[in-house]
């Protein structure tokens, strides 16, 4: 027995009635550190952190066992030693006197520490990511599973959200595939300052990451966590092998709204995902039944786009940028239109993401490169044309070709000529667009950084690609003069920095005066924005140029109200218990203008309803005939793709209670029946509306 104890594989043990330690393996003791004057004031169970149960051992405690003065055997114990863990398998048996009296416990242990460790690596193997220590994917749909079963049995809600990084495979590509395996270490590192430990954070394969985000609903919380974490991946990435920089794509699915079961949310973020990366990469998607459609469209108008450039219908407007102290024009942008025959209007949010995606992009510059050169040879000299060049171009060899060609056909000045990077645009040192960027430069040709403040700039970006234009973005304007707000001391930290360079700064998006005033105090050269002039046609800007009209006067609102979104779209009101069919004219966050209803008096609560579920209490603040300005209680939120919706949406659950089974929702359904005595109306099944707008704040 000496010698079994000698080796250190197994130990005996003894305890008094308290529990307290009577003998202990000399081994053992000296592993715990224990003296044997200590032993005897040591309580056996003290020497354990935490019990585990093993395979084939009881499944009560070992204090339990203890209080029950049971006999027990293949109990797996963990104890604490020097930092590291060690597992022993605890056998005890209970000690009597011959009237039967407890006297405490004998037993002995082995030591199972290494085959404990190598079960607990294959089950972390078997549930993490081995690059990222981030959770796999088998473990996230058990996690999602559990989570959505639980949640539905207590009507709780909770949000998925898929992470698609952009440009990774570029990283890959110049890098090396190690490269990428540090990128992806850091970038797990990165979402996970953004999460609290609440969430479950996983890597499904490849560059997609899904968090899955307890008791959350609020979409306008939802989209900031969706903005952090996109601002935080797009910040530039030092690896051993160079630096690079990339984004992220993100999509979002809400249980119950979007789904009851794993299949059903995890779809429903997927979707959103692929319509987040559709709509131009670095942007967030929630869920809605339109997207399922949108693939098909988008495919719909890559194929019209192309037409559209064989046939000539795309064109370009020219917005004016004005020299603040002497109301001149220092330079025109050309905006890139495109009027559909059949579709009219086509929204540069929505075909410039598509031309990047299918490399139109670059025949699509090449042609508004020449376009703008020529019209701009009319112009007076000291008027400069800008025109955006996309990503795609500058990491394509024969961009400075083509502006060379460009310039010659038109017999251009190369200085007056601007070429506007994006700020999220990547290029790093020695590579393709540096060395294009590097002969534009060479050639004389402008360059300013467009959308200052949004992307992943440094000084060590601008040292590289001398830029004599900043733009600020607009976003510095929106929510300036909110109680609170240091956009303003941002404004002039850009412009102090642009001057200390030698740059010129441009404030873009400036529609107010008191926005102007702003921009004008912070030290900004020039502006573009509608307090000047909205972009022009071509033959308007020959008009100003036939009457050496080139100074305007700054005009508009005195403040800057909510932005409106024009639309014409039938949405649905609620009024008591009646429906109304009405025509949505305009939306901003705080308020709308509907069409439809007559001589509704001022005063007025309607319940708007815009479908999928999104409800918002609304009051009538202007009333004319058939038109009404409403404002809402609660302001809608960005909804990732330039549009706007509700914060929260009507719970399934809620609906549930009202008579409809949960697992029969479809995705975003609200559902409406018809009323008895008027087929036209509708009413919300059961609970009426009258008590809608309690339950809505409820």
């Amino acid at each position: 027995m000496s010698e079994y104890e000698q080796t250190g594989s197994g130990w005996f043990w003894e305890t008094d009635e308290r529990g307290n330690i009577l003998y202990l393996s000399q081994p053992m003791a000296e592993m715990f550190g224990k003296s044997p004057d200590m032993l005897a004031a040591t309580p056996f169970l003290s020497l354990f952190v935490s019990e585990q149960t093993g395979d084939g051992a009881s499944p009560r405690s070992l204090s339990l066992m203890f209080g029950g003065r049971k006999t027990f055997s293949g109990l797996t114990m963990r104890g604490d030693i020097d930092g590291e863990d060690h597992y022993w398998q605890l056998s005890g048996r209970p000690k009597f006197d011959a009237e039967g009296n407890f006297q405490g416990y004998r037993g002995h242990g082995g030591n199972v520490t290494e085959s404990r460790r190598a079960e607990n690596e294959t089950e972390r193997l078997a549930q993490f990511d081995s690059l990222t220590g981030l959770s796999n994917r088998h473990r996230m749909q058990r996690k999602v599973d559990a989570m959505l079963t639980a949640f539905r049995a207590a009507k709780r809600t909770c949000a998925v959200m898929l992470l698609d990084l952009d440009r990774f495979k570029q990283v890959n590509d110049t890098l090396g595939h190690k490269a990428g395996d540090e990128l992806l270490k850091e970038v797990a590192q990165r979402i996970k300052r953004v999460f609290d430990t609440t969430c479950e954070i996983g890597r499904l394969g490849g560059d997609e990451f899904q968090v899955l985000i307890p008791d959350m609903d609020d979409r306008g919380q939802l989209g900031e966590l969706a903005t952090k974490v996109i601002a935080m991946l797009s910040q530039p990435f030092s690896l051993p092998e160079g630096r690079c920089t990339i984004g992220a794509s993100v999509g979002i699915a809400i249980a119950p709204y979007d789904g009851v079961t794993r299949e059903e949310v995890v779809h429903s973020a997927d979707v959103a995902l692929y319509a987040a990366k559709n709509g131009g990469r670095g942007q967030f998607r929630f869920f809605s039944k339109e997207l399922q459609n949108e693939s098909h469209l988008r495919r719909e108008l890559e194929r019209d786009l192309r037409e559209a450039l064989e046939r000539g219908q795309l064109s370009l407007e020219y917005q004016p940028i004005v020299s603040i102290a002497t109301n001149r024009i220092v330079a025109m942008e050309a905006l890139l239109r495109w009027y559909h025959p059949e579709r009219g209007k086509i929204s540069p949010e929505i075909f410039i993401p598509i031309a990047e995606d299918s490399n139109l992009i670059v025949s699509i510059g090449e042609w508004v490169l020449r376009k703008a050169c020529a019209d701009a040879v009319n112009w007076p000299e000291d008027v400069r044309v800008c025109v955006n060049i996309s990503e795609q171009q500058i990491i394509t060899q024969g961009l400075s070709r083509t502006v060379a060609n460009a310039l010659s056909a038109a017999g251009l000045p190369a200085d007056r000529l601007e070429c506007e990077l994006k700020e999220s645009a990547h290029f790093g040192d020695g590579d393709v667009s540096e060395r294009e960027l590097r002969a534009l430069r060479r050639m004389g040709v402008r360059l300013a950084l467009d959308d200052f403040g949004t992307g992943a700039s440094s000084l060590g970006y601008l040292r590289r690609a001398p830029f004599e234009t900043i733009k600020i973005d607009p976003s510095f304007l929106r929510g300036a003069f909110e109680e609170g707000s240091r956009n303003g001391e941002l404004i002039g930290a850009i412009v102090a920095l642009a001057d200390a360079l030698g740059i010129e700064t441009v404030a873009e998006g400036v529609e107010a005066m008191e926005e102007f005033r702003l921009v004008q105090a912070h030290g900004v050269k020039n502006i573009q924005g509608f307090v000047y002039s909205p972009s022009m046609a071509l033959e308007e800007v020959e008009e100003l140029l036939a009457g050496h009209e080139w100074e305007m006067t700054p005009t508009g609102p005195e403040k800057q109200r909510s932005e409106r979104r024009k639309l014409y779209r039938r949405i649905h009101i609620i009024h008591e218990d009646h429906y109304y069919d009405v025509v949505l004219r305009d939306l901003s966050r705080t308020g709308a203008m509907i069409e439809g209803l007559l001589d509704v008096p001022v005063g007025t609560e309607f319940v708007v309803d815009f479908g999928e579920g999104q409800l918002a209490v609304a009051k009538v603040v202007r009333s004319h005939q058939d038109q009404q300005g409403l404002t809402f209680e609660t302001p809608l939120v960005n909804d990732g793709a330039g549009g706007l919706c509700t914060r929260n949406r009507v719970s399934p659950y809620l609906l549930a209670a009202g008579g409809l089974p949960l697992a029969q929702l479809p995705p975003g359904h609200f559902p409406l029946v018809e009323k008895a005595d008027n087929p036209m109306m509708l009413s919300v099944p059961r609970f009426g509306t009258k008590n809608l707008k309690a339950k809505l704040e409820y």
